[in-house]
């Protein structure tokens, strides 16, 4: 099975936001935003921009009917500021006008006086003057205060990993339409379509049912849409609300890069203790996650992070404490991974640097604490299906691990200027949303009188190949072909009350929807088939389009069953409703069985680094992927090639940058760097393991989105190793990324 939007992509053909025709009488809207990172603001002077031709309006927090107020979790994030300004970026206003350009002129006619306020950049300075998001959280399993008395070994220090821009190909935007009777249609380039809708009608003070957010593909989301596109789309909708035109707001690259959130940076702190026989006997780790001025995603991210802080090994005595650091820098959001790499970055240079400091392989100690079925997780799920151990070895075999060592030992043998460096990374990632209610999702089935079916889900297609997946779905379950199965639009009329596109869970939680609805249908048809033929049911099925009497080819066609079936006014739409069951999690003890599975897998990356300039190459990342029962092995590849890169750039060359003001300095791609075709691994070779996949998946094919791009933790390691092989002396440090200017310092510290 194709991915079926392979077609028109290549074509230039698919419908994005920007894409949508315009309709007459449409306004552009621009926000103004905060050059400074905390104020109060003292005077706003609009007049000049106001009577500047073209523009129609400039909104206000004192022209929102409803309430001034977008936050997510928490209520702590105005949509256009009031009094204080939080971050560099922050909307006080929206220029409504005739064309984006007479709207960027007339932003610059709009003067304000502030008073600058004291700006806080750094997390532990944050947490240090008691300014937090909410209180910290703690996760804990054993007795850390004996623990440190069966260690051997005891090693203390920190690991800091930066921030992450999204960078998808399509900007954020939103396009706004006032329909009849006081509604409002909204376009949204949106993975939460459901959050824009209750946002929307929580600031224009309206109810939910007169707001439709429809959306037809994203390109490009990663998180960075999830809480975050909410914003665009409230915008458009109140000044079409306000002036009964078409509003539509299309980000300007730069915008969007100053304004929105980026992956959390994160400061830890961890004490790590082994025993002789390199058995991890205590992990203490603290984290301060850089959560910027409002909460978004924040809570929910670092929760993830507490999750993730062993990774794939068993400790029997843990004490994980995050704190959620509230600065002023523009809120941070989701990212692909959640949190989960923050957490494992830190554990992966604890076990580095007791690797170290014994004198021995990284690998012996990782491998000597792999997890095992039956093993307890800090939260307290058990493991079940574990595939850790399966997956480390089937890498190491299949690969030659030993080989490949030698090989690398040979060549720093043989050069002086140039080293080769090797890492071995193993994941396990949990699927799910680890906020319990939010586990749940709808699908809607139309069969026409043709034969053709429409379906509908609240999953959003951002790039990953839902709609691959769910056109599959379909077709198993109806036993059609392709051809005759449309995937629709993800609309809030159609399929209500959504969880976001996110967490990897998506195709999992809309596909059981989906199958759930599609065999309420498939057996609908069977049960006309069977008084229709007056044959007992449990005799027929559907097979390629046909009705089979048990092995036999019956003369009913799908089509005939469907013309039946409308004779005996049978209905032919269905709602498929599926909750994940089994999952929960209690916060009062922080205990529970929050995923429905996890998802395994063993990288293993080889760099060449250039001890004169610092650069480096990677030259290849092999590695053994939990992929279960893969429905669609092709697409499922793509999202693991994605998400190593993806992993890899946030390790290496992508260096997010504020000042001490609290300004964006990689705030375009001339400053911020991402991989290219040319810095990407020479080779990647992706083997499925061997693997029964999980009743929890749909149709037994693993989640694929996050968990591979914490296989790019490994390049910050293998990097590491080739600066040992050079600088002896070489103290290992943990500060991602580690961009060629920091490897050329440590090449000669």
């Amino acid at each position: 099975m194709k991915n079926i939007d392979s077609n028109s992509h290549v074509k230039g053909t698919s419908i994005y936001l920007d894409d949508i025709p315009v309709r007459a009488g449409t306004l552009y809207a621009l926000a103004y935003d905060s050059s400074c990172a905390h104020a109060r603001i003292k005077k706003v002077d609009y007049s000049t921009a106001e009577n500047y031709p073209g523009v129609i309006k400039i909104i206000t927090h004192k022209d929102i009917p409803g309430q001034n107020q977008i936050g997510g979790i928490f209520p702590d994030e105005p949509l256009l500021a009031e009094n204080d300004i939080h971050f560099w970026g922050m909307p006080i206003a929206l220029i409504i006008a005739e064309s984006e350009y007479i709207a960027r002129k007339a932003k610059k006619l709009i003067k304000i006086e502030v008073e600058e306020l004291p700006v806080i950049t750094d997390p532990r300075e944050a947490r240090e003057k008691g300014h937090l998001i909410f209180p910290p959280r703690t996760f804990q399993m054993g007795n850390m205060d004996s623990a440190w008395d069966q260690c051997e070994y005891i090693l203390e220090g920190r690991a800091d990993s930066n921030g992450q821009e999204h960078l998808y190909i399509e900007t954020q935007g939103a396009y706004a339409f006032p329909m009849e009777n006081g509604s409002i249609r909204i376009s949204s380039s949106t993975q939460g379509p459901t959050a824009v809708q209750k946002t929307v009608a929580r600031v224009l003070g309206i109810p939910m049912h007169k707001i439709e957010v429809d959306v037809t593909r994203l390109g490009g989301g990663f998180g960075g849409k999830e809480d975050q596109a909410t914003a665009w789309a409230v915008m458009v909708a109140l000044a079409a609300q306000i002036l009964n035109r078409p509003v539509k707001y299309a980000v300007h690259r730069m915008d969007d890069m100053r304004m929105t959130g980026k992956r959390h940076p994160y400061s830890s702190d961890y004490k790590i203790g082994l025993s002789k026989d390199l058995k991890i006997q205590a992990y203490e780790v603290t984290f301060h996650q850089n959560a910027g001025a409002a909460a978004d995603l924040s809570p929910a991210v670092m929760e993830r992070t507490l999750y993730h802080a062993t990774n794939t090994y068993f400790v029997p005595n843990v004490k994980a404490t995050a704190y959620c650091c509230k600065t002023n820098l523009p809120p941070n959001t989701a990212f692909r991974g959640f949190g989960g790499p923050q957490g494992m970055f830190v554990i992966e240079s604890a076990i580095q640097k007791a690797a170290n400091h014994i004198g021995i392989k990284t690998r012996d100690i990782q491998a000597a604490n792999l997890l095992k079925e039956k093993d307890e997780f800090p939260y307290g799920q058990i493991v079940k299906k574990c595939e850790a151990t399966n997956a480390w070895y089937a890498t190491l075999e299949k690969y030659n691990i030993k080989e490949l060592e030698e090989e690398i030992d040979s060549f720093n043998k043989n050069n002086v200027n140039s080293k080769k460096g090797l890492a071995i990374m193993p994941i396990c990632f949990g699927i799910s949303f680890t906020n319990t209610p939010m586990n749940n999702a709808r699908a809607l089935v139309h069969i026409y009188q043709d034969g053709s079916v429409g379906i509908s889900t609240g999953g959003v297609e951002m790039g990953q190949g839902l709609n691959t997946k769910m056109v599959q779905v379909a077709m198993h379950e109806l036993s059609l072909s392709s051809d005759r199965i449309k995937i629709e639009t993800t609309n809030t009329t159609r399929v209500a009350n959504t969880s976001p596109s996110a967490a990897s869970a998506t195709a999992d939680l809309n596909g059981k929807a989906l199958e759930i609805a599609c065999a309420k249908l498939r057996e609908r048809l069977l049960e006309c088939a069977s008084n229709y033929l007056n044959i007992d049911l449990v005799e027929l099925n559907l097979k390629d389009q046909v009705l089979y009497h048990n092995d036999t080819k019956t003369d009913l066609s799908w089509d005939q069953l469907v013309t039946i079936a409308l004779a005996d006014r049978v209905c032919l739409t269905e709602n498929g409703h599926y909750a994940t069951p089994l999952i929960n999690f209690d916060k009062s003890i922080e205990k529970g069985h929050p995923f429905a599975y996890h998802v395994y897998g063993t990288a293993i990356i080889a760099v060449t680094l250039d001890c004169i300039r610092g650069r480096y190459e990677f030259d290849y990342v092999k590695l053994v992927h939990d992929f279960g029962l893969s429905m669609n092995y092709a697409v499922d590849i793509g999202q693991i090639e994605g998400g190593l890169v993806q992993g890899i750039g946030w390790m290496t060359m992508e260096e997010l940058l504020y000042n001490d003001n609290g300004k964006l300095l990689s705030n375009a791609l001339s400053t911020y760097k991402i991989p290219d075709i040319y810095s990407v691994p020479k080779i990647v070779d992706i083997e499925s393991l061997n693997s029964e996949g999980h009743e929890l998946a749909i149709r037994k094919s693993k989640a694929v989105g996050e968990p591979p791009l914490m296989y790019g933790i490994g390049a910050y390691f293998a990097i590491q190793n080739a600066i040992k092989a050079f600088n002896s002396n070489y103290k290992n440090s943990f500060d991602a990324p580690f961009t060629p200017e920091k490897v050329l310092m440590a090449l000669y510290s």
